[in-house]
């Protein structure tokens, strides 16, 4: 029951900020985390603890594969095509961001929920 009054309570949209900024921040700190130029830490107080968890763990398989390769990390060189969000239900919203690097084209998810009066990524994955 203590557990309950402690759990992040949900924001109706209303009283939250344009996402737009939140989502292309959150799509570049994920970038250069999955690169190995910013720590994951940076960016805990922007997602749920789950998608933390997740986050944390794909930076640390992309770490083991860049020095098994022995590759050094390197800042990411990017630019952001388009941001398409929805509004599923009040207070989340969910986007997707197309970036292109010098490589690839790649597309990023974002599930953001409002929680305690503000956005929380509940989900990302880079595509």
């Amino acid at each position: 029951m203590l557990s309950e009054f402690f759990a992040p309570q949900p924001t109706p949209a209303a009283q939250l900020p344009d996402p737009e900024p939140l989502l292309r921040s959150l799509t570049q700190g994920a970038l250069e985390v999955l690169a190995g130029v910013r720590e994951v830490d940076q960016l805990a107080r922007w997602f749920t603890e789950d998608a933390f968890r997740a986050l944390m763990t794909r930076a640390n398989l992309s770490a083991r594969a860049r020095s098994a390769r022995g590759v050094a990390p390197a800042r990411p060189n990017f630019r952001i095509l388009s941001i398409r969000h929805s509004a599923p239900a009040d207070g989340v919203v969910e986007a997707v961001i197309v970036v292109a690097g010098p490589g690839r084209t790649r597309a990023v998810a974002i599930r953001l929920e409002g929680l305690d009066g503000r956005w929380r990524a509940s989900s990302l994955a880079v595509l």
